[in-house]
């Protein structure tokens, strides 16, 4: 169940540090949701999709532990790219700037990290947004 945070403080008292945000440019966002995942927090930015071609949603998932497991119907078997475990699964169901959805994992510092990227996004696009995570040291 991911129960409601209020805002990106009480993510940060959840993982006990600050909660690594992108720092590189990421389409509008009509609006953002923060919760609680696992035993950690994720923070979730659902797009203007209302061009053609423009994704849907982000989530990141940070936390002293792993994210729980998330099944993924019709999904690839993770590979490896530069440290970081990348599926991918179509979601024929889902409305076109949801699909396909891609999960990148990985670890930096003492944090379990993982994007959920919906949409046709460029993979180009997804290891910039990994790449501007910057974690630092813990609190």
């Amino acid at each position: 169940m991911h129960e409601p945070l209020e805002g990106i403080a009480a993510a940060d008292a959840r993982i006990g540090r600050p909660f690594p945000l992108p720092q590189t440019t990421l389409p509008l966002a009509r609006w953002v949701e923060v919760t609680e995942v696992g035993a950690g927090a994720e923070v979730a930015w659902n797009f203007d999709d209302s061009r053609p071609g423009a994704p849907g949603r982000l989530a990141l998932y940070a936390g002293r532990e792993p994210p729980p497991p998330r099944e993924l119907p019709g999904g690839d078997e993770p590979r490896i790219r530069g440290g970081v475990a990348w599926r991918e699964a179509p979601l024929p169901e889902a409305q076109p700037a949801l699909r396909p959805v891609r999960e990148l994992s990985w670890t930096a510092g003492d944090l379990h990290l993982r994007i959920t990227a919906q949409g046709p996004w460029e993979e180009a696009a997804l290891e910039a947004i990994v790449a501007s995570i910057a974690v630092g040291s813990g609190g």
